[in-house]
């Protein structure tokens, strides 16, 4: 049980406490100091992941649920990847911190099973519903004439990504325990064998696989399907505006969401291989500078959680808008007309520009045969506008 009391390690988060033993005798304190400055950096670092991530994810929460335009089947599954990465943000990111940086766990039993839990389960729900989108895009693109998912039946499969979540963490919570070793208290996952052990090991390569490189697959076959869809096949000259402005909606969505997951990807793949070098060589862990290390991974992985509201609003106009109208109240944010018209229901749209498409018609029609070029192109004018105000239209979709 040596190495099991001198390395608490949890799978997430992972508490670099370290209290291991010389000759079985003397205990060495916390070996971890920092100088002040040290600490008011990685503290600033940390509550801008903090403040980024709940004010950015709870606006897009609200820009989706506030506007019935925006309820879609995607954006379903975004309301509840943003859900996920402000839990992960409020409930992981500080406590952890402050447990990373002090080496003593201050918050009792009750709060280290549910942070050995929650967390992990926020986790397992943000990927997820990422993979739940790229196969939703799938098969809106790939196979547009089959049923899509309703907004009752999208509702079921965010339930049951939050069940399979729940179960796959439900382990390290079960196991986690607090034990004070003097002359501080520890959090720690007291699995039925040794660290580095059977249950352990089999625990902690099963959450990379299917958190991680299980998801990750998915998604690059179905994002690869749909963009060899998008941009591989040639779009017929004969091709109306309306078919063209669809396209290239559908093609921004997958920008985005492929800059969504390999944002993902790139944040936590240093934290995953760092577990996994972790269990070949336990003596990493010994290191003098492994805190540092373990701040910046840990900072580097959280941060996911504040980047999606940015790429959102970069790169979709509709969700841009939506920004502009929650921050309307900060003095050089201006809400234009066509910012109010994006977040307008769809209807109310379609009869603007029909009766606008409709007087232009009719002045085709009475100009006279010498005016021809200049009715086609008021007329094309139109079409134009209507592709500028529905070129993010499938975005949601």
């Amino acid at each position: 049980m040596d190495i099991q009391q001198g390395m608490e390690a949890t799978l997430l988060p992972i508490s670099l406490t370290t209290d291991w033993q010389d000759d079985g005798n003397e205990t060495i304190g916390n070996q971890f100091q920092q100088p002040d400055w040290q600490v008011a950096l990685w503290a600033l670092a940390y509550s801008l992941i903090i403040l980024v991530s709940i004010t950015g994810n709870v606006t897009v929460i609200w820009i989706i649920l506030a506007h019935r335009r925006m309820r879609t089947v995607t954006n379903y599954f975004i309301v509840n990847l943003a859900f996920s990465d402000v839990s992960m943000a409020t409930f992981n990111t500080l406590f952890n911190f402050v447990y990373a940086l002090h080496n003593d766990w201050y918050f009792g039993l009750g709060y280290c099973r549910f942070q050995n839990f929650f967390p992990i389960t926020a986790m397992f729900s943000s990927i997820y519903s990422m993979a739940a989108i790229a196969v939703d895009r799938y098969m809106a693109i790939i196979h547009p004439l089959k049923p899509r998912l309703s907004s009752t039946s999208t509702k079921v499969v965010i339930a049951l990504i939050w069940i399979v979540a729940i179960l796959l963490a439900f382990p390290q919570c079960y196991y986690s325990m607090t034990q004070f070793y003097n002359p501080r208290t520890v959090c720690m996952v007291n699995w039925p064998d040794d660290y580095g052990g059977t249950h352990q090991l089999s625990y902690q390569y099963s959450v990379i696989l299917l958190s991680y490189l299980l998801p990750l697959l998915v998604m690059l076959v179905t994002y690869s399907l749909v963009g060899q869809s998008l941009w591989g096949g040639h779009i017929p000259g004969e091709a109306t505006d309306h078919y063209h402005s669809q396209i290239t909606a559908k093609r921004k969505v997958v920008k985005m969401m492929v800059v969504v997951v390999l944002t993902f990807a790139l944040c936590w793949l240093p934290y995953h291989i760092y577990f996994i070098l972790g269990s070949f060589n336990i003596d990493i862990y010994k290191q003098n500078y492994i805190q540092q290390v373990y701040l910046a991974i840990f900072w580097l992985a959280m941060s996911s959680t504040m980047y999606n509201p940015i790429i959102y609003c970069c790169l979709n106009q509709r969700f841009r808008a939506g920004f502009r109208h929650a921050f309307v109240w900060c003095p050089f944010i201006k809400v234009s007309e066509e910012d109010r018209m994006e977040l307008q229901h769809t209807n109310t749209f379609r009869v603007t520009m029909t009766r606008s498409h409709r007087k232009d018609s009719t002045n085709t029609h009475t100009s006279g045969k010498r005016a021809v070029n200049p009715e086609l192109n008021t007329e094309r004018d139109a079409r134009v506008q209507l592709k500028k105000q529905s070129v993010d239209k499938s975005c949601s979709h």
